[in-house]
């Protein structure tokens, strides 16, 4: 039975003591004496907190996860390094081909976690149901919504969450049947209006697709689609690198959506020096703390979910509780994962020890320690 000692952060607060893993991976015992938020951080001791959960991962080491093959082991391998414990592997806007050829590579990863990797719980479809004009990075493929297209790549690979468009001829019905047959939807690349958000909100969708980002702005006359979200939504990703949301955006989706989550959007180029890297069919460039197309584009991101905590709580100053949440609970509870995202008896062994910088020092997925080699 493996044991971990230090400040552990519980649904109910921190607690100074241990923690114990059963044989199977999940959390047998967790024992301490209650602490204040203040002295878990400023203590020598190791702070542990719930493995980071990111359900909207592209890329990273170098890979991109529309490769097919050993790519996506490689990417669950690289943000695992960076305290990330389960993820969904997200797909592009593509030809039907193409996703047919990611789709066979997350085939065997799906089924069983790859070595020193996170678990990746299924993928997240971003695109081709979106709209053609709010692209963002996304390559000129959308399509309305496809039963047919998608049930041929959820019987390849589990399909967890889709995000649509909509306002697209066809998506607005397609929201109620997809939600019904168990898939999260979201919205996102959109230009919808904030009445399209409402409808699509009543008929079951969920979230929102990187809040902010590619999506109908709020106008105090036309509300458009981030104002549905921020009027209406109990749950939003956004991604807190600091470039594809002002530090203030951030502060008003946090006073506005209870259980705003924070995603990376991340690229193969995450992990890796500048340069030239792909993301699905474009060529992207990382340079200067960022990922972009030719024209300057924003094209995903470089962020780890270990430089996300760190945002929350030094740059827009959250205490690391609510933070932890925001990283690791909400995403879980989004996604129906309830075993995950928290330091609980029965839950999975997911967790993160961090010192009091909050630099990373070991990861554990399903009570098993991973080699950090690729941590940096």
């Amino acid at each position: 039975m493996k044991t971990l000692k230090g400040n552990i952060l519980t649904p109910q607060g921190f607690v100074a003591g241990a923690m114990s893993f059963a044989d199977n991976g999940r959390i047998e015992r967790i024992e301490g004496t209650p602490i204040s938020n203040d002295r878990a951080r400023d203590s020598k001791d190791p702070l542990l907190l719930p493995g980071f959960i990111d359900l909207h991962v592209h890329g990273g080491g170098g890979h991109d996860i529309m490769e097919g093959g050993e790519a996506s082991a490689r990417v669950a391998a690289l943000h695992a390094s960076h305290g990330t414990t389960s993820l969904l592997a997200t797909t592009m806007t593509a030809p039907m081909s193409d996703l047919e050829i990611a789709f066979a590579g997350l085939k065997p990863v799906c089924a069983g976690r790859p070595k020193n990797a996170a678990r990746v719980l299924g993928v997240h479809l971003e695109g081709p149901y979106i709209n053609g004009g709010k692209l963002g990075a996304q390559p000129n493929f959308a399509r309305p919504f496809n039963s047919d297209e998608l049930k041929r790549l959820n019987d390849m690979a589990p399909i967890r969450l889709i995000t649509v468009a909509p306002e697209v001829p066809g998506n607005m019905e397609a929201v109620e049947s997809l939600v019904a047959a168990g898939y999260r939807v979201q919205i996102g690349h959109t230009l919808g209006s904030y009445e399209d958000g409402m409808e699509a909100l009543s008929r079951g969708a969920r979230g929102f697709t990187h809040l902010f980002n590619a999506m109908t702005a709020l106008h105090h006359r036309e509300p458009g689609m981030v104002g549905a979200a921020l009027a209406h939504a109990t749950y939003s990703e956004i991604i807190p690198d600091l470039l594809h949301a002002h530090p203030g955006a951030i502060r008003v989706a946090l006073r506005s959506i209870p259980c705003l989550y924070c995603v990376t959007d991340s690229t193969a180029a995450a992990g890796m020096p500048d340069g030239q890297y792909k993301l699905g069919r474009h060529n992207v460039t990382k340079c200067l703390g960022g990922v972009r197309l030719a024209d300057g584009t924003l094209a995903g991101s470089t962020l780890t979910m270990d430089q996300a905590l760190r945002n929350l709580v030094n740059e827009l100053g959250l205490d690391l509780p609510d933070a932890s949440r925001r990283v690791s609970t909400y995403a879980a509870d989004y996604l129906g994962a309830t075993d995950r995202g928290r330091l609980a008896h029965g839950a999975w062994g997911d967790v993160v020890v961090l010192d009091r910088d909050l630099q990373l020092t070991d990861v554990y997925v399903e009570g098993a320690p991973l080699e950090l080699a690729h941590a940096g």
